[in-house]
């Protein structure tokens, strides 16, 4: 494994790796990496010839009230994960390599960008969007693995590869949970022990909501779970959303398929979360 810290030197090595005609995984992370990172990691080894982990906390999808300066950083142990996982090459840029004070460029995915998280953090998929365009031309990747706990960045990731007509396919791959069914995240560090324990009622509570959407209106759905998870207690909601599954769009009751997406906050934790909803009979 080699760690590179340069973009064009990332550049360069992919690109030799391109012309020879190896297949290239790309697996973007912002570090203090978990099992959900492992799983990524897993699934890029095993269908490329060479994987690229980029580790790297991008400051330009952090709001100025958000946790961009205490984000997690264990960079020996995310290492040894990499390490470990079989990683060929870990890409760990300085901000101001990838974002100098001369740089004015970025991308926006309209529509998909406003909604759900992007309705309560402004300018935050402008960011993201943004850092995996760069990542992805510096790393000549055939192929980008995203979880799908990130549902709304996967999507807009979606549209922009589509849109830009990148060679890059987008993996998208399950959601890993604790044994409690808490969502894996990196910002469960900032969790205590029984904000932890609070918090592994999310997805009990979104399980109802899956067997509720055989047979309730929406409307209903909704407030339930408002008032369910009210009584974890949550310090505050920020969306409970029935969206169209392949758009983001609203879902109305005649929907084939949709995703049920909630955030939260626990303490001063904000969380999110989601689970798909299929009626019997559809698919």
């Amino acid at each position: 494994m080699k760690v590179i810290k340069n973009p064009l030197e990332m550049q360069k090595t992919a690109f030799k790796h391109f012309k020879n005609g190896d297949e290239i995984g790309l697996i973007p992370t912002m570090g203090a990496l978990h099992y959900g990172h492992v799983s990524l990691f897993k699934k890029a080894v095993k269908g490329n010839d060479i994987t690229i982990a980029s580790i790297f906390v991008n400051p330009t999808q952090f709001g100025p009230n958000e946790d961009y300066l205490k984000y997690p950083k264990p960079i020996q142990k995310d290492l040894e994960i990499c390490r470990k996982s079989c990683i060929d090459y870990v890409f760990m840029p300085l901000a101001n390599s990838m974002f100098p004070m001369s740089h004015k460029t970025y991308v926006e995915v309209k529509t998909l960008q406003d909604t759900l998280c992007g309705s309560f953090r402004k300018n935050h998929f402008r960011g993201v969007a943004t850092v995996v365009l760069k990542l992805f031309n510096i790393s000549c990747a055939d192929r980008a693995y995203f979880g799908i706990k990130d549902f709304q960045q996967l999507r807009i990731i979606e549209r922009m590869t589509k849109d830009l007509n990148f060679k890059t396919k987008i993996i998208s791959c399950p959601i890993v949970r604790e044994s409690s069914g808490l969502a894996i995240s990196s910002r469960n560090s900032y969790l205590n022990d029984t904000e932890r324990k609070l918090s592994a009622n999310i997805y009990k509570i979104l399980k109802v909501a899956a067997q509720d959407f055989k047979n309730k209106d929406f409307k209903s759905i909704k407030k339930n779970t408002f008032d369910r998870l009210k009584e974890i207690p949550v310090s505050k909601v920020d969306y409970i959303e029935i969206l169209n599954f392949d758009d983001l769009s609203p879902a109305d009751e005649n929907a084939k398929k949709v995703i049920f997406a909630v955030a939260l906050w626990i303490g001063g934790t904000r969380l999110i979360d989601n689970i798909f909803m299929i009626k019997p009979g559809r698919s």
